[in-house]
């Protein structure tokens, strides 16, 4: 069976390996289009996938489970991180111990295969959290039409939408994470991964796009959740909607867009009272600009989160961040962010929002500036990432300490084919 196994592999191997070359020399090509305004960044990686797909037409069909297969690909992301951030608390209170220690961020391992007619199969499993990315079937009728249907984010979100591939400071900032990452009681899980139906799409060539979704409420964060059957409290389905406008001329690209989605018996307060029958909402809006050599993104979040606070009290986070960024060469950027959080009396810690910081109590605001600078060796598929990061909250809920803040460095290699 190994033998068989390892067969299997070096044949995939030697039939891939070739065909993906012209797909990887294009991507120095991709860069430069995206610095001098020619193409967005989401379009960027629309291509980059589309040639993957051409460069794995193999000569012959490859049949699996009975089924033909017309292409086959495969791909990688690797990411090395070091991170070492302090945290200050308020006079009287003991210091958390400081973070200082070197992980594996993302291990991503990608497969896609192209099935008859206009459908395809995809599926990426994370080795570093035993946990996945997409797991979906896809169905493209046409070149500005895309329907999903299985395991994949949804749009609203544009950060944390985007690809962990391409993230300009590194980590995503401190407000998409309280929006997104899991509910422990602060955070809210109110967008990211869902299973569902989903859809994309474009007008012609009249610069609006646009996206709808219909998924399970609850986000998945595991491989069990994935499989889970639901029950009363979660077979309510959640509805997500998203349009915008972009467009791309030499020099200059853009596209703003807003989202909004509807998430029943996530909200209420703590982390046992979801599916308890209180909703929450969800809006956000974006705004990204390439011109020439700079960038900037932008994007607002609120959320409406019934009983958020108590069993007698909503809540309405929001937050927004701004992130400029400049190559002073072809290969070295520079980026900076600011972000700032108010929780409307929910909650946040250090390290809710800002990944590997020591945590430190629960305030109602936060705020986080980013500087660093990425060294694009060969584009994305090898990058060198380096960011000062420091953080604070304040304003604790339920008095005490006034602030607690965080600073320190991150920085990551990454390796994707």
């Amino acid at each position: 069976m190994h033998v068989l196994l390892r067969s299997l592999a070096l044949a995939g191997l030697l039939l891939t390996t070739a065909t993906l070359v012209h797909a990887q020399d294009s991507g120095a090509l991709i860069m430069a289009l995206v610095r001098k305004g020619i193409l967005t960044d989401q379009e960027a990686e629309d291509i980059r996938a589309e040639l993957l797909r051409e460069a794995a037409v193999v000569p012959a069909p490859a049949f699996a489970g009975g089924k033909t297969t017309q292409r086959l690909s495969v791909g990688m992301r690797l990411q090395a991180q070091y991170a070492h951030l302090d945290t200050d608390l308020a006079a009287g209170l003991i210091d958390p111990a400081a973070t200082n220690h070197a992980f594996l961020r993302r291990v991503y391992f990608s497969l896609r295969a192209g099935l008859v007619g206009d459908w395809a199969a995809v599926m990426t499993y994370d080795f570093a959290s035993g946990g996945y990315d997409d797991a979906l079937l896809e169905w493209k009728p046409r070149p500005d039409l895309v329907f999903n249907f299985g395991l994949r984010k949804v749009n609203t979100a544009f950060e944390e939408r985007s690809t962990s591939g391409n993230i300009r400071s590194l980590e995503r900032s401190s407000v998409t994470r309280y929006f997104v990452e899991s509910n422990n009681g602060r955070r809210l899980a109110a967008a990211g991964y869902r299973i569902g139906a989903f859809v994309e799409g474009r007008l012609g060539n009249s610069g609006v796009f646009y996206n709808a979704a219909i998924t399970n409420p609850e986000k998945v964060d595991t491989f069990s959740g994935a499989s889970s059957a639901g029950d009363a409290t979660t077979n309510r389905p959640a509805l997500w909607a998203g349009v915008g406008y972009g467009k791309s001329v030499p020099g200059l690209a853009w596209s703003t867009g807003v989202g909004v989605a509807h998430v029943p018996d996530q909200g209420g307060w703590g982390t046992t009272n979801a599916g308890r029958g209180f909703d929450l909402s969800l809006y956000s809006a974006f705004f990204e600009l390439t011109a020439e050599r700079y960038t900037l993104m932008a994007e607002f979040l609120q959320a409406d989160v019934e009983r958020g606070v108590s069993a007698t009290r909503d809540a309405q986070p929001r937050g927004y961040f701004l992130q400029p960024s400049v190559f002073v060469t072809e290969t070295f950027e520079v980026v900076a962010r600011y972000a700032a959080l108010d929780t409307d009396g929910r909650g946040v810690t250090l390290g809710d929002v800002i990944r590997s910081a020591p945590t430190g109590a629960t305030m109602n605001r936060s705020s986080e500036w980013y500087a660093g600078f990425n060294l694009y060796l060969k584009g994305n598929d090898l990058k060198y990432q380096l960011g000062l990061v420091s953080a604070t909250t304040k304003d604790q809920v339920n008095g005490g300490a006034a602030e607690a803040k965080t600073a320190g460095v991150r920085s990551q290699l990454q390796v994707q084919f």
